[in-house]
């Protein structure tokens, strides 16, 4: 019986051995490659990290993932058996991405621990610009560097200018006009004509008094060179415009309109494709004073707003009525209504239409 006993002790102390002994083992000669620096023009490096199976069974790696999608992971497909070698191979792709990188690769396999974290890191080196680099926009024979000029945020009372680098790219003279300007806007090319290669600016001037609009608005004109002008001799012109309430003195603050809401959102839950829903908000001026209703937009064009009025006397409501079209969206809905108006403290208010379409 001792011996017995004996016996059951030392395979109950054995087991586990033998288990551990048959499971799989992914053992990396190293986690971690320093590519140090190379140039981005190189185009994509790669490194293999290298793998043995020091385990007792057969290794599957069952997935590899990267901490970015510049990191393309490849790895050892089929099974591994014991004492076998495989590998996890990391490419990088510096096209866009100058500087210093560090990035990791996760492996999982059945092997115990059944995760293994591997790290490149090394400095890209950027490639030299060209000029198609800095300059992106092609118009006929010369290029710009946007074709989009966007003052920003322009004050009701001010006047801002903003320029816009161009080249000529071309083997010939360019010489540069303007079609369909508004009024609000003075624009000019400097120098108006081109030599070959050279370098010259767009220069425009905003005039927001005679814009006379609030938010934000936008304007298209556009470009003849050499006196053609092709579709996509276009310019964009934006600016969003602020109702200026700096000279207001504090007796006049204290008297100003105050713009209140009885619920900003509106949550009209699930409805079918194809069915409209209507809300009413109710807009109140606490203040002291008239409440100029400057504007009311809607986010798309499937938004309806009507107000009734566009001044409201101090204590005064007033209903906006918002239709929301479900016609051709599907899945959630996140719309907006902006109303400006000439309180000073809160210009700008914005209301939330939301809500799920179905599909009918």
């Amino acid at each position: 019986m001792k011996r017995i006993t004996v016996l059951l002790l030392v395979a109950l102390f054995l087991l586990p051995l033998t288990a551990q002994t048959v499971q799989p083992k992914i053992s990396f000669e190293k986690d971690l490659h320093d590519f140090g620096k190379f140039a981005e023009a190189d185009g994509k490096v790669t490194y293999k990290f290298a793998f043995v199976n020091t385990g007792g069974g057969d290794l599957i790696i069952q997935n590899v993932t990267a901490s970015c999608g510049c990191t393309a992971p490849q790895w050892t497909r089929e099974p591994i058996a014991p004492g076998g070698k495989g590998f996890v191979a990391a490419t990088y792709n510096p096209a866009g991405r100058p500087g210093p990188f560090r990035k990791y690769i996760t492996v999982v396999s059945n092997s115990n621990p059944g995760s293994v974290r591997l790290t490149i890191s090394g400095e890209v080196t950027p490639k030299p610009r060209s000029i198609e680099d800095d300059y992106r926009y092609e118009m006929g024979p010369m290029r710009l560097k946007s074709n989009h000029l966007a003052f920003g945020n322009i004050m009701n009372t001010k006047t801002t200018e903003k320029s816009l680098e161009v080249v000529n790219t071309s083997e010939e003279a360019v010489t540069i006009e303007f079609v369909g300007v508004p009024g609000h806007i003075k624009i000019s090319a400097s120098p108006a004509t081109l030599q070959p290669g050279q370098k010259g600016s767009i220069k425009a001037s905003y005039n927001a008094p005679q814009r006379h609009d609030w938010g934000f608005v936008i304007d298209r004109m556009n470009l003849k060179i050499n006196g053609i002008s092709e579709r996509n001799y276009s310019l964009v012109i934006s600016a969003n415009i602020e109702e200026d309430f700096s000279a207001l003195s504090a007796e006049e603050l204290a008297m100003a309109p105050i713009l209140s809401v009885d619920d900003p959102e509106f949550k009209f839950g699930k409805i079918k494709q194809g069915d409209k829903v209507d809300h009413v908000y109710v807009l109140t001026n606490s203040g002291k004073s008239d409440l100029h209703i400057r504007k009311v937009k809607a986010s798309c064009g499937c938004t309806a707003v009507q107000p009734e009025k566009k001044v409201i006397a101090p204590g005064e409501s007033v209903n906006i009525k918002t239709v929301f079209n479900s016609a051709g969206k599907v899945g959630s809905q996140n719309k907006t209504v902006t109303i400006i108006t000439n309180d000073p403290k809160k210009s700008k208010m914005i209301l939330w239409v939301k809500g799920e379409v179905e599909k009918s």
